[in-house]
């Protein structure tokens, strides 16, 4: 009855991550049968896996991140309101740490609004060494380049066409979709302001991350005091 309660609230979990928060609220009970127990309440998620035509390679001239801020990742997103509005997301992550820095909610989001969310972020935290964004024009812009020149902050631009460059923001992009737009209806901004940022919380307290070894992205910085003051 606990795996199903937990299964309807978390329903872009599989049986991995339900068993972990299952095991940390006491169960004493193993993945296998847990698995079980999934597959006859059929639980199973049904995924779409899509077919790649090409093969992919990893960029060799980036060095991999070993410490907080190091290297944080900049995106956006597009969703809408019951009504059909329009609304825009800026998604904002640490690589090492996996935790979700800010998701800036709005109807029109530029580069004044980028540089807003970076600066209010660095009030509570040292500012990277690298950020990685695509070529849109919000971090193309001039704006963003001399706050990045001021801060001595490095932009590293994705190659154009290649998606895989900046592959961890499109991946948590991917959870924000499965895991938070697709499952709720938004009646106002401020109403997709509350739940993004509910979400955004789980996602850094609870959520196991299985790169973490299933700690949740806090839990993880907190182990490796990655909470430095700025």
């Amino acid at each position: 009855m606990r795996l199903k309660e937990l299964a309807a609230v978390r329903v872009r979990y599989g049986y991995r991550r339900l068993h972990i928060l299952l095991r940390r609220e006491g169960w004493q009970v193993n993945a296998k049968r847990v698995y079980r127990l999934y597959c006859e309440e059929k639980l199973s998620l049904r995924t779409k896996t899509p077919r790649r035509r090409v093969s992919c390679r990893k960029r060799v001239d980036r060095p991999e991140t070993t410490r907080i801020n190091d290297c944080w990742a900049m995106d956006f997103m597009a969703d809408e309101l019951f009504d059909g509005s329009r609304v825009r997301l800026l998604t904002i992550v640490d690589h090492f740490t996996r935790e979700s820095l800010a998701i800036v909610v709005g109807q029109r989001l530029g580069a004044h609004e980028v540089v807003e969310a970076l600066d209010r972020i660095g009030m509570g935290r040292r500012l990277p060494k690298t950020i990685r964004v695509d070529n849109g024009t919000e971090f193309t812009s001039k704006i963003l380049d001399q706050w990045a020149y001021v801060n001595q902050v490095t932009l590293d631009f994705s190659r154009p066409g290649k998606p895989t460059d900046n592959a961890f923001i499109e991946s948590f992009n991917g959870r924000v979709r499965a895991e938070c737009l697709n499952e709720n209806w938004f009646l106002s901004l401020d109403d997709a302001k509350t739940k993004v940022e509910d979400w955004r919380q789980d996602y850094n307290n609870h959520r196991p991350h299985s790169a973490l070894g299933n700690l949740a992205p806090r839990e993880f910085a907190e182990s490796r005091q990655a909470i430095p003051d700025r």
